[in-house]
């Protein structure tokens, strides 16, 4: 099966590659000469998905998917949520981003937070949605340096680590993108 990630994240791409262990033949965004990122121009993280899923269906008519993720902190009112990639600037910067986020939580005792992945699928012409979330806190300084984005600075409930200091592997099962992944795959693998 062929199936165009709709991304030029190359972290993201490797961890969703990983995680289909060769079920699919996965294409990225480049594969299809697209370098430019798709627009986020959604107020939410299921419309970017739509919005970066039906570009890539509506121009080449792949099966097609696409994800948006965000890291909500209760704190800051869900904060940075859709903005997450883009927190401290458009040029998606995730050690400014970081920054940001650590100094507006300097006087916040509660540190709780979730990161939540959107995909949506375009599939033989249908438009189907999987989600996932990892509850978890922010970290006071930022720990590893595997992973990307956030990861750093983000400890998931019921582990002594941030996710920048898992391996690939344990990150995967049980991180956001993992969990949206595996209904994604359940979809396409075993319906």
């Amino acid at each position: 099966m062929q199936l165009v990630f709709a991304t030029n994240n190359e972290h993201k791409f490797n961890e969703i590659r990983s995680l289909l262990k060769q079920r699919a033949d996965l294409l990225c965004l480049s594969d299809l000469g697209i370098v430019e990122d798709i627009e986020e121009i959604g107020s939410n993280l299921k419309e970017n998905a739509l919005i970066k899923a039906k570009y890539v269906f509506d121009k080449f008519g792949y099966n097609v998917f696409a994800d948006d993720t965000g890291l909500e902190v209760d704190a800051l009112n869900g904060e940075p949520g859709v903005f997450s990639a883009r927190y401290a600037g458009d040029d998606k910067n995730s050690d400014k981003n970081i920054e940001k986020l650590l100094l507006n939580m300097k006087n916040h005792k509660n540190r709780d937070a979730r990161f939540k992945t959107v995909i949506a699928l375009f599939f033989n012409g249908n438009i189907h949605f999987f989600d996932g979330i990892v509850e978890g806190t922010i970290l006071e300084n930022p720990i590893g340096n595997s992973g990307f984005g956030y990861d750093p600075i983000f400890k998931p409930n019921g582990f002594d680590t941030s996710f920048a200091q898992m391996d690939l592997e344990t990150k995967n099962i049980i991180s956001h993108r993992g969990r949206a992944i595996e209904k994604l795959m359940t979809f396409l693998f075993l319906s």
